[in-house]
C-alpha cells in the first residue's frame, strides 16, 4: 500500500508517516517510481509507535523499544539503562490509570445517587 492508505488505515497523518521513516521507525519499500510501498505489517508498527509515543517515550527510546514491542522479540535484547527508564515509565502509568479508575468510580457513584431532572436513576 501506498503513504496515503497506510495513513488513513492507521489514522495517522502522511506526515508523522514520513518523520517515522526518517527517526528510522519505519522502513517501507521503494517502487520503481519512488513511491514508498508498504505491506500490511506496517500498519501494526504504527500501532506500536503510536502507543510507545502515549507511553511517553521519546523517538530514541521508541527506536530502541520498537524490536522487542512489535517484531519478533525473541533474541531481543534491552540494556539495564533502558529496562531501568521503561520500569519508571510503567509506574508513571500504573499510577495514571489507578488515579483514573478512581476518577471513574467517584462518577459513577454521583450519577447512581443524582437525580435527573427530578428523576431518580
Amino acid at each position: 500500500m501506498r503513504i496515503g492508505e497506510l495513513a488513513r488505515r492507521t489514522g495517522v497523518s502522511v506526515r508523522a508517516l514520513r518523520y517515522y521513516e526518517e527517526q528510522g521507525l519505519l522502513v517501507p519499500a521503494r517502487a520503481a517510481n519512488g513511491y514508498r510501498v508498504y505491506t500490511q505489517a506496517a500498519v501494526d508498527v504504527v500501532g506500536c509507535i503510536q502507543l510507545l509515543y502515549a507511553a511517553g517515550l521519546s523517538s530514541a527510546k521508541v527506536a530502541e523499544v520498537l524490536p522487542a514491542a512489535c517484531r519478533d522479540a525473541a533474541g531481543v535484547v534491552l540494556s539495564g539503562e533502558l529496562t531501568g527508564e521503561l520500569e519508571t515509565v510503567r509506574v508513571r502509568l500504573v499510577a495514571e490509570i489507578e488515579e483514573r479508575q478512581a476518577s471513574l468510580r467517584l462518577l459513577d457513584e454521583v450519577m447512581a445517587a443524582a437525580c435527573w431532572d427530578g428523576v431518580t436513576r
